[in-house]
């Protein structure tokens, strides 16, 4: 019951903390991360991540992301599916060679060098979802450009690792499943095969199916069986669970019960696994060896936030887009959370980065993450503010 316990604190305090982030201006998120950060390891110590945390967690991205796809227009990411590859691969390539680079400087091996780039181009837009959620941004063309050059990115990002663990020649289950490049990129192929199965016919026929079961909540309890089974599809080809979950979410979208799921499952999202999602993010946290390694910290903490800003603004802009827009699509990118931090642990039990930056690395990834929706929340305002301008403009001139 100790669990269970912790569990109703927990849950108590992100809601009176993002309460009142959301009245002062903070994206209630914050508020949750930093709830983690001081009942965690970092400062108070009365709460470590366990199994029980971790399954909870995990469950939390997983609706989080279906939430997104559900509430995705796939009209609009189809529009921008070009813009979200080019963010995504511009977005890649600018953590990877000057994160790379500036780590090779602090005395790391060419190779450790080129891990902590490819943690670095690892992307988690699952942060972002809730700030562009918070703001009505999802259904935008900022909003479809950053879904969609996510998913580009974990691709990206999958290869990249399994080339990593196949130069080291690493040991273990991690290596073991990236020992031949071929076959998990056919499964990926077989994986996004399935999607478009998925879209075009299974969930529309489920769905109605579920319509006529006689029991409580069917077509809910049947929108969470193709979340989960295509969360647990994706993880089983390499790709993060959060991808499956997000096109889950786009193929109930597009079911005549799409309405009735939403409304159930965000009270079940919101309820008890997304918060704690966030407050995991807080507990990763450690602040343990932070003196020695302050500089290094502070310098890839700030890389990580301009590499991706400026990398998929750029995206964007060689797009067209507007420099408010190339501004949103920039700052909702940089989250890393549970994508870099599921990278560096792979990497790690594959022995491609020590124990000894382990940590440094983990509280680079943690800074940036929660730097991230300040920054997404500040370019949004930006771009209202700029907008109300232009109107009131036009008002004067049409008067």
């Amino acid at each position: 019951m100790i669990f269970i316990a912790t569990l109703a604190g927990l849950l108590l305090l992100t809601q009176l903390v993002a309460h009142l982030c959301h009245r002062i201006g903070i994206p209630g998120v914050i508020g949750e991360i930093l709830i983690g950060v001081l009942v965690g390891p970092a400062m108070l110590n009365w709460v470590h991540l366990n199994a029980m945390m971790n399954e909870f967690q995990t469950i939390g991205v997983i609706l989080l992301m279906f939430i997104g796809g559900l509430e995705s227009d796939l009209g609009l990411l189809r529009k921008y599916l070009k813009p979200a590859i080019i963010v995504a691969v511009i977005g890649v390539l600018f953590p990877v060679t000057i994160m790379g680079a500036t780590s090779y400087l602090f005395g790391f091996t060419v190779m450790e060098a080129l891990f902590i780039g490819v943690i670095f181009s690892a992307t988690s837009v699952s942060i972002s979802v809730a700030v562009l959620k918070e703001f009505h941004y999802l259904n935008t063309k900022e909003g479809a450009t950053i879904l969609g050059a996510a998913v580009a990115d974990d691709i990206i990002g999958v290869i990249l690792l399994s080339i990593m663990i196949s130069l080291m020649h690493g040991t273990g289950a991690a290596a073991g499943n990236a020992n031949n490049l071929g076959i998990i990129l056919l499964e990926q192929l077989a994986f996004f095969g399935g999607v478009y199965c998925l879209v075009k016919w299974l969930a529309p026929y489920l769905m109605q199916l579920s319509e006529k079961l006689l029991t409580i909540a069917a077509p809910t309890v049947m929108s969470m069986v193709i979340c989960m089974s295509m969360a647990a599809a994706a993880d089983l080809v390499g790709l993060s669970g959060a991808v499956g979950a997000f096109f889950a979410g786009i193929a109930v979208a597009h079911t005549k019960e799409r309405k009735t799921v939403d409304q159930s499952v965000e009270p079940i999202g919101y309820a008890i696994f997304i918060p704690l999602f966030f407050v995991s993010v807080g507990l990763n946290m450690n602040f343990a060896h932070l003196n020695q390694s302050l500089l290094f910290v502070v310098v890839m903490t700030v890389l990580a936030c301009i590499t991706k800003l400026l990398g998929c603004g750029l995206g964007a802009a060689l797009n067209g887009f507007s420099l408010n827009s190339d501004y949103i699509v920039g700052a909702g990118m940089i989250s890393r959370g549970e994508m870099a931090l599921i990278t560096a642990q792979i990497g790690f039990d594959a022995h491609l980065l020590s124990g000894t930056y382990y940590s440094d690395i983990i509280l680079v990834i943690i800074l940036a993450t929660i730097i991230a929706p300040f920054l997404l929340k500040h370019a949004i305002r930006h771009q209202q503010v700029d907008k109300a301008a232009v109107r009131q403009h036009n008002l004067q001139m049409n008067n």
